[in-house]
């Protein structure tokens, strides 16, 4: 069970920020509430009590997206339902819908907020490569002489590990911003003891943009999460492939170089095994889903004419 003293429902960015210095530690943000409750249930934390929660759910400037200079800006209320009901995320954020469709269940789409699932920092929310692949960056806001102050910083570097981010006491998360990667074709991978409700032992998201001959790679992005305390970049791999002619073996090859990267978590031989299939999956599910492209393997074509 889950207690207060007090709650707090602030109907402003400005109130939330300054309610939120003036808290007492231990204190809570909340929004969709979808971890903390759980995190209070008997047999994870016991019954607990908190000194404040402020809920930050009708506070106007965390709702929508906005569009400029190639990327999108995601409101801190976007809920990971969004991804896959709106035809404008969709598309432009094409790794999102296959994330969110593995996240939870119905009921919990529609409250968890991805904002929230990077600032827990768990190292195998689901959430966090996708963001990873899109060049992510969070937007944290503070009061300085009343005045609303905002800093940028990629997800990446903001996650240093299990439930530890760059987050200030006196900071809010009011937005993710992500590259806009319309054209391109998005995956996500997981695994787990079923396929949602359930955390992952490792999951991975991958982004591919090809030549309109479907010939060649022109990008690729990957991130995996679930092998270590942070998610990770896989850049060798991503620049491996960037120019290369697309190629059953070349990708098999690069999937396997992946391993290496595995981290200190338990039954690491076993997560080995996972990264390179992830991987390699994460690379042609992504190919196969770019629209408007009609992919072209180079091994396929030398067997055809063999």
């Amino acid at each position: 069970m889950l207690t207060c003293d007090a709650y707090h429902m602030p109907g402003s960015l400005t109130e939330a920020l300054k309610l939120w210095s003036e808290t007492s530690d231990g204190s809570r943000l909340v929004s969709g509430a979808t971890d903390i409750l759980p995190w209070a249930r008997e047999g994870r934390a016991g019954d607990v009590h908190v000194p404040e929660l402020v809920d930050v759910t009708r506070i106007a400037e965390l709702d929508g997206y906005a569009f400029e200079n190639g990327r999108v800006r995601l409101g801190a209320r976007t809920v990971y339902q969004d991804f896959l009901t709106d035809r404008i995320l969709m598309q432009n954020l094409p790794c999102m819908p296959h994330c969110a469709i593995w996240f939870a269940d119905d009921q919990i789409r529609t409250q968890a907020s991805l904002t929230g699932n990077l600032v827990n920092a768990s190292p195998v929310a689901d959430g966090t490569p996708a963001v990873v692949a899109l060049n992510g960056e969070i937007e944290l806001a503070r009061l300085d002489s009343g005045k609303i102050v905002r800093r940028s910083v990629p997800v990446i570097d903001f996650i240093e590990g299990p439930g530890q981010t760059r987050i200030a006491r006196d900071e809010i998360a009011t937005a993710i911003i992500l590259d806009n990667a319309s054209g391109y074709g998005g995956s996500f991978q997981k695994v787990g003891q079923r396929r949602s409700l359930v955390i992952s032992i490792a999951c991975a998201a991958g982004l591919v943009k090809t030549d309109h001959n479907g010939r060649v790679f022109d990008d690729v992005r990957l991130a995996i999460g679930g092998v270590g305390p942070r998610p990770i970049r896989l850049t060798e791999a991503e620049q491996a492939l960037k120019g290369a002619r697309i190629s059953h073996e070349r990708i098999a090859h690069v999937a396997q170089t992946a391993a290496d990267t595995v981290g200190s978590r338990s039954r690491q031989e076993y997560r080995r095994e996972v990264v390179v299939n992830f991987v390699r999956a994460a690379i042609e599910d992504a190919l196969a889903n770019q629209p408007n492209v009609t992919i072209s393997f180079e091994d396929t074509e030398e067997e055809a004419h063999a």
